[in-house]
């Protein structure tokens, strides 16, 4: 498969107010791409698109303000995005929310609600706009899992599922695509800077004092700028890479993931509290930071990508 080409594409982008999202944005204009962006945040999206058009007047930039939480909203931006735009070359399914909290801590439609944004809206948007894909030479799809699409801590259920989800269907639509020319690509980013912890809900069962000690935690994994993401993703496009992970904190808990698949969490624990895991996942928002060593194997750690 030939090398993806920005230039004169047209792009459709979720989650594009902050963030990766926004970061991809920029970077695919600065490509040459013409940008389709959505997100529910209109402020935020309209500060990213004026950006834009300030650094790039010759771009075309169409946005469309929508709640993935929605099916049926989502359903009408899909097929509005569809006539509107019929050959869309690069599909970029980034949007996604976080929830803090063990299984037994949130409730059924806390979780749902996880689901829909992270999972269904993904799935319902890759099969919408599908024949724009196909009518496209050279057309490409990411789908943006994350860290905790390759493991699934203790705290994450909800979180996990979705991305675990996601990473099934990208893998299982690189192979059915591949004879239509479609390059098909997983992300999986680790600490990257964005608003995830503004922007995530805590469990109904989590306590505020959980959640504060997991915050602060959290948000010191964050350390690579959104900006490093996209360049780092679009890399993996243009190359037309099958997966992409992003920074040591993906990496190296994928690959104790690969060794230890049933007994990850306990190592990875181990190595939080002997400080010995460097870069190391940190516990989510809403959910306790990891007890001490003796504690490890029933309190395994909680991170977040």
């Amino acid at each position: 498969m030939q090398r993806f080409e920005f230039a004169g594409a047209t792009a459709v982008v979720t989650g594009a107010a902050s963030g990766i999202g926004a970061a991809l944005a920029h970077a695919l204009a600065r490509r040459g791409s013409d940008l389709v962006l959505l997100d529910r945040d209109a402020e935020r999206l309209d500060a990213v698109v004026t950006a834009i058009r300030a650094a790039h007047p010759d771009r075309r930039v169409r946005t469309y303000l929508v709640d993935l939480a929605d099916a049926t909203a989502t359903a009408q931006v899909a097929a509005e995005i569809g006539r509107r735009h019929p050959r869309v070359r690069l599909l970029v399914n980034n949007a996604g929310v976080g929830l803090g909290g063990r299984f037994d801590q949130v409730t059924f439609d806390e979780f749902s609600w996880v689901i829909d944004v992270n999972f269904r809206a993904v799935a319902q948007l890759t099969h919408a706009l599908l024949p724009t894909l196909r009518a496209e030479r050279g057309a490409h799809l990411v789908n943006i899992s994350s860290l905790f699409g390759l493991i699934a801590p203790a705290g994450q259920a909800a979180y996990s599922a979705s991305k675990f989800a996601v990473r099934g269907l990208t893998e299982a639509l690189r192979h059915e695509l591949v004879d239509d020319g479609i390059g098909v690509t997983s992300v999986h980013p680790g600490g990257i800077r964005t608003r995830i912890t503004e922007n995530a809900r805590i469990g109904s069962g989590v306590s505020h004092e959980e959640y504060a000690a997991g915050r602060a935690q959290f948000e010191k994994l964050l350390t690579i700028a959104p900006e490093r993401a996209a360049e780092v993703i679009l890399r993996g496009v243009e190359r037309r890479r099958g997966r992409v992970l992003i920074g040591w904190s993906a990496k190296l808990p994928d690959l104790l993931a690969r060794v230890l698949p049933a007994s990850y969490n306990r190592l990875l624990v181990t190595g939080l509290n002997r400080g010995v895991v460097r870069p190391t996942p940190t516990p989510a928002p809403g959910v306790p930071a990891p007890r001490p060593a003796a504690d490890a194997a029933v309190d395994p750690a909680r991170e977040v990508a």
